[in-house]
């Protein structure tokens, strides 16, 4: 018997900027065999704050540095609710925007979890690369 279907099986692919990115802790803790693609991207109308441990993107004048992160075929629904938990869990709400691939420049709609209303923001991040703040990777 097969488990039902309990989230889209298709759809957008995640922009991430913090520890989701490869390389960064939560990585393979929650992306580890889900993703068929992961390539460097940029957010622009973003700025990026530091927080508890991993970062937070809010609208601003600004441009962040991340991936985007495509689901594995059949992994779709899978990854929206895991990612769905963590991030909401976190203080992100999902909302869809424009990011664009940097290997050519091309303009992709995407999944980007931003910093909820009212959610408490540490320092400014500039050059909104949160890899290049410094500071350990790990939780």
């Amino acid at each position: 018997m097969t488990e039902p279907v309990t989230g889209p099986v298709t759809g957008p692919p995640f922009f991430v900027y913090g520890t989701l990115r490869p390389g960064e802790y939560n990585h393979d803790r929650f992306l580890l065999g889900r993703t068929s693609a992961e390539e460097p991207a940029r957010l622009a109308g973003a700025l990026l704050y530091d927080g508890p441990g991993y970062p937070y993107a809010v609208p601003g004048e600004g441009c962040v540095a991340g991936d985007l992160v495509t689901a594995a075929p059949g992994a779709y629904g899978a990854l929206l609710a895991v990612l769905d938990d963590v991030e909401s869990g976190a203080g992100y709400e999902r909302v869809e925007r424009t990011v664009v691939r940097l290997r050519d420049g091309a303009a992709v709609r995407a999944w980007v979890y931003l910093a909820a209303p009212g959610t408490p923001l540490g320092p400014l991040i500039g050059g909104g690369d949160w890899r290049a703040r410094g500071g350990p990777r790990t939780p």
